[in-house]
């Protein structure tokens, strides 16, 4: 029957069912009237209260009431997946549990392949939150979680003494707000930011324990990762992110320690960082909100400020001067 999903038994179902239709009744009625003995009836109604689905009204008989179907059958739903949350929540632990201990019993599983948003998200977190002495990270659209949504944590960790480098991608750092929102904020409290026009794909290694990559780099090949642990696909990984660490151009928050004043205004320090990154105008405008032309005016201001002819030489001053 219908309810059967919610542990009601059909001998249940049949007796609440006609309790619906027949209010302030006594047992007796109900058993008539869904075919069953004024025993069962009694018995089932009696736990009808007990579940919340009926009210008993004292008397000789007692007279029964069920209630109301959108109430009760309603409660009987929420319990039921508050139930399944629970064993959803289960099962990932133990997931876990049985992957960390196949690949302990069998080194050779090296990979793992994880195709569930969730999990990819879990990885990623159990990387991060693990480390004890180093995160590093290619980071580059697109993302499986908000841009950001791991700054507190980062922070916290990199007070605890664990060193983040990120390699940045020029379009993560044209992300409209994520410079000013994230990365400038992680870069004051101690993360060691570079960026690359290009990155070859993305990356999180925790220490020189595990690290996780997109399954593909097509378009949607971020809904799957590779889940990597010591083998000599994690040394080459390891090569790979220091390689391009050497090739990127540092990017910091020059706020304080430099003898040159930098730019008093947060935007025109912005603006200098998204262009030392090679972005577009166009890129630079998504960044920062602006239309095309202020872009172009606020470029040409700044070029002009630091007494360059060019975006490569205004970016030569600028990291002359300690702006960058």
């Amino acid at each position: 029957m219908e309810l059967d999903v919610l542990g009601l038994s059909g001998e249940t179902q049949r007796v609440y069912t006609a309790l619906v239709g027949l209010p302030r009744s006594p047992a007796g009625r109900v058993a008539d009237a869904c075919g069953v003995s004024a025993s069962v009836a009694g018995r089932v109604l009696a736990g009808l209260v007990r579940e919340g689905l009926a009210a008993r009204a004292a008397g000789r008989p007692p007279l029964f009431t069920a209630t109301a179907p959108d109430v009760a059958v309603t409660a009987l739903i929420q319990e039921r997946e508050h139930r399944l949350d629970t064993a959803r929540s289960l099962v990932q632990r133990l997931t876990e549990i049985h992957r960390e201990a196949l690949r302990i019993s069998d080194p050779d599983i090296a990979v793992e392949l994880l195709t569930d948003r969730e999990d990819i998200s879990a990885a990623v977190r159990r990387l991060t939150d693990g480390a004890q002495r180093e995160v590093r990270a290619f980071d580059r659209p697109p993302y499986v979680d908000r841009p950001g949504s791991n700054l507190q944590t980062q922070v916290e960790r990199q007070r605890t003494g664990v060193v983040h480098r990120v390699v940045y991608d020029r379009a993560a750092v044209a992300w409209p707000g994520r410079l000013e929102d994230d990365i400038l904020p992680s870069v004051r409290t101690g993360e060691q930011a570079r960026v690359r026009a290009e990155l070859p794909l993305k990356l999180v290694l925790s220490d020189d324990r595990s690290a996780i990559i997109p399954f593909s780099l097509a378009p949607r090949g971020h809904s799957a990762a590779y889940l990597i642990h010591r083998s000599p696909m994690l040394s080459a990984l390891e090569a790979l992110f220091e390689a391009e660490w050497e090739r990127a151009v540092p990017l910091r928050d020059a706020v304080e320690g430099v003898e040159t004043p930098v730019p008093d205004d947060p935007e025109s320090r912005s603006l200098l960082l998204l262009l030392t990154s090679g972005s577009t105008d166009a890129a630079i405008a998504r960044a920062l909100g602006w239309s095309q032309r202020t872009t172009q005016r606020r470029i040409h201001r700044l070029m002009a400020e630091l007494g360059a002819s060019t975006r490569f030489q205004a970016a030569a001053l600028a990291a002359r001067r300690g702006w960058l």
